[in-house]
């Protein structure tokens, strides 16, 4: 996102370049007697404006001196100083007030030069005068609004992130919560089921008798609502993640799955909130892959840049059809909710050339 903002800006310093130097050549034009010299030395200093970003004091001290020497060499008018006066701006609101002031103190003295005592230099230059004071205060100024328009920004990011805090706080209870009621509801009514029909299969075969086909489905059935319930309940009273992306990927490996890890960019530690939801994402696709994607390789890339992460897990399974939508479930919704929350992007399709693949970008705010 920066290449972009900075080429706009970069044209826009030109275009300021361009229409100051068109403004002073075409002054200069009027004047007959105007040299060779002194469209050289109006090009170099209003050229100069096109870097006034990137280095405010170089273009502040090459406008000064080409705005001297010409007013020096050619007695112009006052819109001489145009070049001159966009650069005593720039350099008051970069924050250097004190050499804006000395330069615009040299330009003068040199226009003064030109014709000392004459009444029509002494009005010049009166009126010259106040446009450079105009062109400190209004850099001051600007200066200023930038500075309260980012601690502005600043303040509102510190208040987004304390919602974001609390809001986070409020379902971790609430998860606590819905976990406890889980625990004293279903827990004990699934485990007397079990109970009771773990009885009477006992019972059944203790008598000689054949035990009834359902009986041994509800038997089973309990059990494993049982595990899935503790497993849920587990999943409610924490959210942390357990390890990284590379002990799921060393996990998967001892579960018999064929995985590759491919970490690049410049590794550093992570924002909270995104390293839980990295750990998530690829235990979620490591999952995904594992149900539906059958005999497969799969492939997990972390791409650290400077302002994003992006995080791929690609399979070539052959259980997933190209032309149709991804599988059901809430494990892709949960992903999506997750990266949406912390404001990237997720991309879950069928591959074109088979398999299914998982990408996710997530940014990291601005570098330090």
């Amino acid at each position: 996102m920066g290449g972009p903002l900075v080429t706009r800006r970069r044209l826009a310093d030109a275009a300021l370049a361009v229409v100051v130097g068109v403004l002073v050549v075409t002054t200069a034009a009027f004047d007959t007697g105007t040299t060779a010299v002194d469209y050289a030395l109006l090009a170099v200093g209003c050229a100069a404006l096109a870097c006034y970003r990137a280095a405010p004091r170089a273009v502040l001290a090459v406008t000064t001196a080409t705005g001297t020497a010409y007013v020096l060499h050619a007695h112009p008018g006052p819109l001489a100083a145009l070049p001159v006066l966009g650069a005593v701006h720039t350099a008051a609101r970069a924050g250097h007030r004190g050499l804006a002031g000395a330069a615009g103190a040299v330009f003068l003295a040199g226009y003064v030069a030109t014709e000392p005592g004459t009444r029509a230099v002494v009005e010049r230059t009166a009126l010259l005068t106040g446009w450079f004071l105009c062109a400190v205060v209004t850099g001051l100024a600007d200066r200023n609004w930038q500075a309260y328009l980012r601690q502005t920004e600043q303040r509102a990011q510190e208040a987004e992130r304390t919602r974001e805090e609390a809001a986070l706080r409020r379902a971790g209870e609430e998860r606590l919560r819905i976990a406890r009621e889980l625990h004293d509801s279903l827990t004990h009514s699934i485990s007397i089921v079990k109970l009771q029909a773990g009885v009477a299969v006992h019972l059944a075969r203790k008598r000689g008798e054949e035990v009834p086909p359902a009986l041994l489905a509800i038997q089973e059935a309990s059990g494993e609502a049982m595990r899935e319930l503790r497993a849920t309940l587990e999943v409610l009273r924490t959210d942390e993640p357990t390890g990284t992306p590379a002990l799921l990927v060393e996990r998967a490996r001892a579960a018999g799955l064929a995985v590759d890890l491919t970490v690049t960019g410049d590794e550093r530690p992570l924002p909270t909130a995104v390293d839980r939801a990295v750990y998530r994402i690829v235990q979620e696709a490591l999952t995904n892959a594992a149900r539906h994607a059958g005999p497969a390789r799969i492939r997990v890339g972390l791409d650290h840049g400077e302002r994003e992460l992006t995080v791929r897990v690609d399979d070539d399974g052959t259980n997933c059809d190209p032309a149709g939508p991804p599988p059901p479930g809430t494990g892709l919704t949960g992903m999506r909710e997750r990266v949406t929350a912390l404001g990237g992007t997720l991309h879950a399709a069928p591959r074109a050339e088979g398999g299914f693949s998982v990408c996710a970008r997530l940014p990291l705010g601005e570098p330090g």
